[in-house]
């Protein structure tokens, strides 16, 4: 087989993956898989994604998840593992991805202009699904509810989300999706909530897209 053949077959095998990507939002049924999920991926030596080198213990708990699902201007959305592979197939219990949107409506002080946020975060894909494309397939189902959700204002969507400080190969996947710094940035948390830094630098970098503008 030649190497333009292995790419497009590598490309054809990355787009079918993606293509089967199918979400539902989380419940409280989710809860375990999606705390055993996402501390895998943020807090493990697996997969690109991880922050194992900057941040040690748990990055969050069943509590908090259990609040975030209940909390109605939160949507969470997770990309279950099926016996088939495929949406129709059942369940066994097992999260490939997830995603969070935190829906941010602030009215002004004349109480007719209006300001349209979304936080994403919890966004996380199984790391040996990691580099198939699958990311890109969540990411972009999250940002399209936020528009949906919010473009009712007739105003700008601001897209918002943090990313550790340094981690230029994450900022840059990011900065490829249309997503800029926007000089926002706070001191990593040291409450122990989500996690122990093993560095005393360690920032949050707030990240922004704007879209329907």
């Amino acid at each position: 087989m030649t190497d333009t053949a292995k790419n497009k077959k590598t490309d054809n095998d990355t787009a079918d993956k993606a293509a089967r990507v199918f979400l539902r939002q989380a419940d409280a049924n989710d809860v375990s898989a999606l705390e055993q999920l996402l501390n895998l991926c943020y807090r493990q030596d697996e997969g690109w994604t991880n922050e194992a080198d900057l941040v040690g213990g748990i990055r969050t708990t069943a509590d908090e998840l259990a609040g975030v699902i209940a909390n109605p201007k939160h949507y969470v959305f997770v990309y279950p593992q099926t016996d088939t592979g495929e949406r129709g197939g059942k369940e066994i219990g097992e999260l490939l991805g997830c995603i969070a949107v935190d829906i941010k409506v602030e009215t002004g002080s004349d109480k007719k202009s209006h300001s349209n946020k979304a936080y994403i975060g919890m966004f996380a894909v199984h790391p040996k699904l990691q580099g198939a494309g699958i990311g890109n397939v969540i990411l972009q189902a999250a940002e399209t509810f936020a528009e949906r959700h919010l473009k009712s204002n007739n105003q700008p969507t601001r897209l918002t989300m943090s990313i550790l400080s340094h981690r230029p190969e994450l900022l840059a996947y990011y900065q490829r999706r249309g997503y800029q710094l926007n000089g926002n940035s706070m001191p990593f948390p040291v409450d122990g909530n989500n996690g122990e830094p093993k560095r005393d630098d360690l920032v949050l970098l707030e990240l922004e897209k704007i879209v329907n503008a």
